[in-house]
């Protein structure tokens, strides 16, 4: 095999440069959507009773986000520390790096499978799931999630390091892979077997395991090609720091997003009062087509932030703000293409998912699609602005956004959905996404501004180091 490369994103042409960085994490993303959407399409056409299995699924799905947004924070985490080591040259640190956080993440690792398997039934309660088939199949893909988190973790880690370094295909190559083996697998299981939801649980586990062999292979190969001198420590305390501070803020973009989602999915199984749960298998199809759209910008801006990363440590603040503006026209022209397919297929979308459903859980599909699809473009904007501002480390930004745009949406759900009906679920996201919008804007013009006078000073810096040495020559 040849030896693995990296790539210095601090040279060449940004927008070429970045299209071919964005365009393996935005197939990375959809390929990782199809991956949960195929459980749900399975499930929903293939279980004994479709609609009550799409439910289960969901209900145990808005759980396992939360514990799923932990790895995905320490990939965004562990991408833009490492990004920023490499980008300045720090091979010694890019080691010590990898060392620190597969330790550190382990632990969390650990902590997080503990409370999943201790607090399942608990969070089904406060779900106000009913004793019964939806509540064993929600259990039963929660536990099984759980025990597969060492693979999510070790899996999200590698595909984190790998982008640091400039690689963004040979994430997108171990998740077709295993999104390959789910599909043969789901249809095996739950097709063929007639495990239900549980079948679907153990795909995704299986797949999940798969994918990590392939994922360390590359990860160690590419490793060797960042040369070091010395000796790398096995835990650094600083770095540590350094990982936790950088990770804690997509975490918790992911794992309070997902706390809302848990309140929000409450709120609406409570709007259930005939046991078909139309309504929450209306809003866990639609939410799952509109998450599509947003995780493929959110992975896209996952590699701006490493590009701004690189691109600070460089003193490059004109080639930040053309990846930005990059970034953006290439998010917006994806999200584009969703808000057209949903304004204009919600029916044929939501048939897709669901054998035989009640009309209820249509026309509950179909009215949040066509609301909240709308203002897709809005919260494009938001999430471009966080992944920059997260790359220049202003953490703080990024969460208050964060914070922002949840608080409004579980709140104007329960607000709105008493007035409104159903259609006060779609209102609350679009109220919630246009403010945060704004904020998200605001801080990253902030931020801006102090990365064009640190990147100034730096540029000095250097050039009266060059200058020094050509004197002394």
């Amino acid at each position: 095999m040849k030896s693995q490369k990296v790539n210095d994103l601090t040279r060449g042409n940004v927008w070429k440069l970045l299209l071919f960085y964005s365009l393996p994490l935005l197939g990375s993303a959809l390929v990782q959507q199809a991956y949960s959407l195929v459980d749900l399409l399975v499930v929903g056409k293939f279980a004994a009773n479709g609609q009550l299995a799409l439910t289960a699924v969901g209900e145990s799905t808005i759980v396992v986000n939360i514990l799923l947004a932990f790895a995905l924070g320490c990939n965004g985490g562990c991408s833009v520390v490492m990004a920023r080591f490499f980008g300045a040259k720090e091979n010694k640190s890019v080691h010590e790096t990898v060392n620190t956080a597969f330790i550190a993440f382990a632990i969390l690792c650990a902590a997080l499978m503990a409370l999943g398997f201790s607090l399942g039934r608990v969070s089904m309660d406060i779900l106000s799931v009913e004793e019964g088939e939806v509540m064993d199949g929600a259990l039963s893909y929660l536990y099984i999630f759980t025990g597969s988190m060492p693979f999510v973790f070790l899996y999200n880690i590698g595909c984190g390091i790998c982008s640091a370094l400039g690689d963004s295909k040979s994430p997108f190559y171990f998740l077709v892979f295993s999104s390959l083996v789910n599909v043969v697998l789901d249809l095996l299981f739950v097709a063929a077997f007639h495990w239900d939801v549980a079948g679907a649980a153990w795909a995704t586990f299986i797949s999940q395991a798969l994918s990590c062999v392939p994922t360390c292979f590359v990860l160690f190969k590419k490793l060797k090609a960042v040369g070091y001198e010395g000796k790398a420590r096995l835990f650094d305390g600083k770095i540590c720091a350094s990982l936790f501070a950088a990770s804690v803020p997509v975490i918790l973009q992911n794992s309070f997003v997902s706390v809302g989602n848990f309140f929000v999915q409450k709120r609406i199984n409570l709007l259930s009062t005939d046991g078909t749960f139309s309504e929450a298998a209306g809003f866990t199809t639609a939410f799952k087509l509109v998450q599509i759209a947003n995780v493929g910008v959110g992975t896209m801006t996952n590699g701006l932030a490493n590009f701004c990363s690189q691109n600070r440590a460089a003193g490059e603040y004109g080639r930040i703000k053309q990846g930005y503006f990059a970034v953006m026209c290439y998010a917006l022209i994806t999200n584009l293409i969703f808000l057209t397919l949903c304004q204009c297929l919600p029916r044929p979308l939501t048939d897709m998912f669901i054998n035989n459903p009640t009309e209820r859980a249509v026309e509950c599909s179909v009215l949040y699609l066509r609301i909240v699809s709308a203002f897709l473009p809005a919260v494009c904007v938001k999430i471009v602005s966080d992944g920059a501002v997260r790359g220049c480390g202003g953490n703080l930004g990024f969460t208050i956004s964060t914070f922002t745009d949840l608080i409004l949406r579980v709140a104007m759900v329960y607000i709105l959905v008493g007035p409104l009906g159903f259609a006060g679920v779609g209102w609350a996201w679009a109220i919630g996404w246009s403010v945060s919008t704004f904020i998200a804007v605001g801080f990253l013009a902030a931020r801006l501004h102090k990365i064009k006078a640190e990147c100034i000073k730096l540029s000095e810096k250097n050039e009266a180091v060059i200058a020094g040495g050509a004197d002394g020559a």
